[in-house]
């Protein structure tokens, strides 16, 4: 093992890990420590046998660098308003739209079709064939209140 974390190919594996670990998890925090990998194993490949410590000396260097200007680069990217904020949350397009019930909505709970699928909804107790608007989305599930003729 030791010679292993001695060899040239431990800084490439680490920045492949690194990078893998980026695609699985929230954020691009991974992102930033294996672009430092993958200068340590630049340097590493250019410079041939650096001591050990001084190859963790400089990934730490290079982490905080990169860190610093991945934090920099977010702040001077940031996401501008889009013009359909509700594209990616098909319940929540929804609200506000007249349904009718499918079947009778007992004790707070029934169906109502929108297109060709059932949704759950939730609301006042009516009897089924009732116009309702929906007034909420609750994950998968509507919140609906009866419509007054």
């Amino acid at each position: 093992m030791d010679e292993f974390l001695r060899s040239r190919w431990f800084w490439w594996a680490l920045a492949l890990g690194l990078f893998a670990l980026e695609a699985m998890l929230p954020g691009t925090f991974m992102l930033w420590l294996g672009f430092a990998a993958v200068g340590v194993g630049l340097v590493t490949l250019v410079f041939g046998g650096l001591e050990l410590w001084m190859q963790w000396v400089l990934f730490s260097v290079l982490s905080m660098v990169a860190v610093a200007m991945g934090w920099r680069w977010r702040r001077t990217h940031v996401d501008a308003p889009t013009d359909q904020p509700l594209l990616n949350r098909r319940a929540e397009q929804f609200v506000g739209r007249v349904v009718v019930l499918e079947g009778p909505l007992v004790n707070g709970s029934g169906r109502a079709r929108l297109g060709d699928t059932l949704w759950s909804v939730s609301g006042p107790d009516l009897p089924g064939g009732a116009r309702v608007r929906i007034t909420a989305a609750d994950g998968s599930r509507f919140v609906v209140v009866p419509v007054e003729l």
